[in-house]
């Protein structure tokens, strides 16, 4: 099995590798900080899983995830994140990933995800998976978060995070113009008018 770990810190990035050394039939591991140096680590050898943080320095690990689905779509993607929050897990399954874990979770559970996603599988903690089933009984009563496409809900965070629109548009590689329309359409759909009030929904969601 060839793994890679995608993580911008890199004390999580050797955490994961003492971890994954204990897997039988690891023959390489390998590691990137970022989305972009990821896909330069992805060609130079054949993969079959990766670790892939949703929070990166350049780029979101959703988009990240959607392009190495594209480009390796035999890969099995495993995301990792510091929040629970099922909004994201599910999303993250949507556009193709394997398994969805968080970072507190404990190195046998760890184990049992990577098995569980290189052969295949789909991998979700047993309290996320109950958090999800409660969330899609709730669905009559959607949030208006929920009503965003995939771009619209990965720009709304960049501006929860106070992040500008020049900002944006350089890490998403899109025009100032575009990402202004992306923000009135999202201000629009959630019925907000000022990006402090974006900031106070998506705290109050424990999406940031």
């Amino acid at each position: 099995m060839k793994i890679v770990i995608c993580d911008d810190h890199k004390i999580v990035r050797e955490g994961l590798r003492q971890i994954l050394l204990k897997l039988d039939g690891v023959t390489l591991i390998e590691h990137a900080s970022n989305g972009t140096e990821i896909f330069t680590v992805l060609k130079s050898d054949s993969f079959d899983v990766v670790l892939l943080d949703i929070s990166l320095p350049d780029r979101s690990g959703l988009e990240v995830l959607q392009q190495i689905k594209i480009k390796y779509p035999s890969i099995n993607v495993l995301m990792l994140s510091m929040l629970p929050q099922e909004q994201y897990a599910m999303r993250a399954l949507k556009l193709g990933a394997s398994g969805y874990l968080t970072k507190d979770a404990a190195s046998e559970e760890l184990l049992q995800a990577v098995t569980k996603v290189s052969s295949g599988g789909k991998y979700i903690s047993q309290s996320l998976a109950e958090s999800i089933a409660l969330h899609l009984e709730k669905d009559s009563t959607k949030q208006k978060h929920d009503t965003l496409s995939d771009r619209e809900f990965e720009i709304m965070i960049k501006l929860a995070n106070g992040k500008s629109l020049q900002e944006i548009g350089n890490e998403l590689f899109i025009s100032v113009k575009t990402v202004s329309t992306y923000r009135s359409r999202i201000m629009e759909k959630m019925d907000l008018s000022k990006n402090t009030e974006l900031t106070r929904y998506c705290m109050a969601k424990n999406l940031i």
